[in-house]
């Protein structure tokens, strides 16, 4: 029955991941926790596997159009796999209780950016015939990395819907060129979150393995038949499923716990 919610929930996730890009994968944790019946530590582990999975195979697109940002990629993991090492110590010290609402916590600050409509550009990381001008571009992108690292390390998520805000809205990335940038990012902090992870955590290889693969299926034919489907739409009824998942989180810790 495990392996069969497996296959189905990581079918769905994956379709979400296709479809949305950042966000997309912010359902995982609960659904290990609360359907598959996974403990919150073990749930984070099994979560950046298949964050990191499907961002990998993501971004291969990205890096065949050349659709990568490496200088500010660089900036974001060098800075984030340590903060994701920090957040993952913080999550072992962290009851279950305290994580999961966190993790309430971070689901409604994705829905509210999900249904946040910005046009605005930032400017501070805008690549001109010199490159790149680190002097206004590092004091912003070197604290999102921290940030963003810290959060993989701590939720186990893959930080893209605070990462493509950030490189678009603050450091002025053009919006292809953020989505493979942000990937990048995703599957270096997802990694360094999955390696600090397993030293204390028992990880059911099984049924991480049908999650994943079925996560890693449903994305690509997301990303195959997506152009039919109105993704903006889809974006704002995904917001609400979030807050009333984070909503029932919160519920289940507090009430009927």
């Amino acid at each position: 029955m495990t392996l069969t919610l497996a296959l189905g929930f990581g079918v769905v996730i994956g379709i979400l991941l296709g479809l949305l890009g950042g966000g997309g994968s912010i359902l995982a944790v609960p659904v290990l926790v609360f359907a598959l019946g996974m403990p919150p530590t073990e749930a984070v582990a099994v979560s950046l596997i298949v964050v990191g999975a499907a961002s990998a195979v993501g971004v291969l697109p990205k890096l065949r159009a050349r659709k990568v940002e490496w200088r500010l990629a660089g900036v974001f993991a060098a800075t984030g796999i340590p903060a994701t090492f920090a957040g993952s110590a913080v999550g072992r010290l962290l009851p279950d209780t305290a994580l999961l609402i966190g993790f309430a916590a971070v689901m409604v600050a994705a829905g509210a950016r999900m249904l946040a409509e910005r046009n605005d550009i930032g400017t501070a990381c805008k690549t001109s015939g010199s490159g790149i001008n680190w002097r206004r571009c590092a004091p912003r992108s070197i604290p999102a990395g921290l940030a963003v690292g810290f959060v993989t390390g701590l939720f186990g998520v893959g930080g893209g819907f605070l990462i493509i805000p950030v490189l678009v809205l603050m450091l002025g990335i053009e919006m292809s060129v953020a989505v493979g940038t942000s990937l990048v990012i995703i599957v270096a902090n997802s990694a360094a979150g999955l390696f600090s992870h397993l030293s204390g955590t028992s990880i059911d290889w099984v049924v991480t393995a049908a999650f994943a693969g079925t996560a890693i299926a449903g994305s690509l034919l997301a990303g195959h038949f997506g152009t039919r489907v109105d993704t903006a739409r889809l974006q704002r009824l995904f917001a609400y499923l979030v807050f009333v998942v984070a909503g029932y989180v919160v519920f289940d810790v507090l009430v009927l716990r």
